[in-house]
Order: C-alpha cells, then structure tokens, then sequence
C-alpha cells in the first residue's frame, strides 16, 4: 500500500510537470509533520534526458529516501537531547568552516588569476625539479591496431618505424580507412603502460624492455599491433617540462591561493587587535 501511494504521488508529479504553473502553487508532494518536499526539490535530483520510466524510479527512490531520512531525524531528535552542548558546538564550527571556505573561494576568484606566466613557470620548474620526478616511463612514438587482413598491411609494416613525412602521410590516410587505433603521439610523452596495455603481449620489465627495443610488433587472430618508439625516459628521471606543465600550474596557483589566504588572515587579525576588537585577558590570578 505505501509503495503504492509513494508511485502515484511521484506519478503526479511528472503529470503535473507537462502542466503550465499556477501562480501560488504550492507544489508539496509530501509532507511529514512540519516538513514538506516539493516536486521543484524532486526535479532538480533528475539528470536532464533521462528517460520517463527512468525518471520515475529516481523520483520514487528520492522521495521514499526523503521521508525515512525525516522520520529517523524526528526519532534522534526525541531520544536525544537537543540542547546537547556537543551538538550545537559541533553544527557550530560547521557553520563557521562553510562560511569561511564560501567567502574564501569568493575571494580567491575575485582577485587571483588563473593563468601563471610561462618564465614564471620555467623558472619554479628549474628551481624545483625534485617535485616532478617521474613515477611512470614515457614515450613518444606512433601506434597502430589494423586488422590483420586489411589491404596494404604489408606496405604499412614496412613503413611505421619510418619519420620520413611521405612514410607517415601514406600511413595517415591508410589508417583513416583501415586502422582501429591510430595514434601519432612523436609530438608529446604519453604513458608507455597506456599504450601498452592495448598490445597483447607480456614484458616482465618494461624499463628493460625500452633500453633494448625501439619497435613492438605483434597480432593476434584479429589485428595487428604496430609501436615504433622514437624517444623514452625512464622512471625516476625528471619529467620533461613540457608533460609537467599542467602540474607547475596547479602547483603555483595552489601556492598563490596559500599565500593570499595567510596574507588575508595576518592583515583581518592585526587591524582587529589595533583597533581594540581583539582583547586579551592577560591578568595573573593569586594563588
């Protein structure tokens, strides 16, 4: 019976959406005691596109959900005392962290720009390379997975180690037409195991395996795995500037945002204590 009532509430509600709104509509779906849920708080839980039949098991989810959060909040509520220092203390500091963090962020967006000039990252990464020691091996390269009967196989087999600009176009438009995969990455590091882990073949030490082969080729009963590695750096080597980019940003704008904030604070706590709003009791009690 209460399944049923909570499936024709939620189903009123989708009936009452293709509805045009009335002024002053209340809109509640339920109401537990003093506490209500309306069909705006119910829609906004409900991705955009989802289907109906979908939308409908959502709603009816979040609304059974709702009412046995509020009906275990009024028991907690009889059964402990709410003037419970410990609680209001702790709902407290709460309060006062979401308040800080809020105007913090405001803050940091209103005064701090999100781009760091490019000397400015060159230099903290020269000053600064043990932060960007590499705990993966790179590689630059080409990459293809063809089917193993696809027409000019062959040709493409002898021409992949290749960096001659005829070579690499004669592979493009091949791969357009009969590649998987195909991906030219001679232009930027990328994860070896990335790569790797798309070739069916097993190497018990990669690091090894890079100092000592340029070139994986393999296929099974479908495809052929075609790698040509024109350039590695190994694990525990400094990464190239180029691939920590994206980390010296986030670095520097954290180490802004840090700065700032701390700036912020000593400057709020001095002018306070100057102008008498801070008061230390500072007075020795007789034994």
């Amino acid at each position: 019976m209460r399944q049923t009532l909570v499936f024709i509430i939620v189903a009123c509600m989708w009936w009452n959406a293709c509805r045009p709104e009335t002024a002053g509509s209340a809109d509640v779906l339920v109401t537990v005691d003093k506490y209500s849920l309306t069909r705006n708080e119910v829609e906004q839980i409900i991705p955009k596109g989802t289907p109906p039949a979908d939308s409908l098991l959502l709603a009816e989810s979040f609304v059974r959900k709702w009412v046995k959060d509020i009906l275990t909040y009024e028991v907690a509520e009889r059964n402990i005392n709410s003037k419970d220092g410990e609680i209001n203390r702790l709902v407290e500091e709460y309060r006062r962290s979401l308040l800080r963090h809020r105007y913090q962020k405001y803050l940091i967006e209103s005064n701090l720009s999100s781009k760091i000039r490019e000397q400015d990252k060159l230099d903290y990464y020269e000053a600064n390379q043990e932060k960007f020691l590499l705990d993966k091996n790179l590689i630059k390269g080409l990459f293809l997975k063809v089917p193993v009967n696809a027409p000019g196989l062959d040709k493409i087999r002898r021409q992949y180690r290749s960096r001659d600009p005829d070579a690499l176009e004669a592979i493009e438009k091949f791969s357009m037409q009969q590649a998987v995969i195909y991906d030219y990455f001679y232009d930027r590091w990328i994860d070896f195991d990335e790569i790797f882990a798309k070739i069916p073949v097993q190497i018990s030490h990669t690091g090894r395996y890079l100092q000592s082969h340029n070139t994986i080729e393999t296929n099974d009963s479908l495809y052929c795995y075609l790698l040509n590695i024109d350039e590695y750096l190994l694990a525990g080597n400094v990464a190239p500037y180029d691939y920590a980019d994206q980390q010296i940003q986030e670095l520097m704008i954290n180490k802004q945002k840090v700065t700032f904030l701390k700036n912020f604070e000593e400057e709020l706590y001095t002018d306070a204590v100057r102008k008498g709003k801070v008061i230390f009791n500072n007075k020795k009690t007789n034994d």
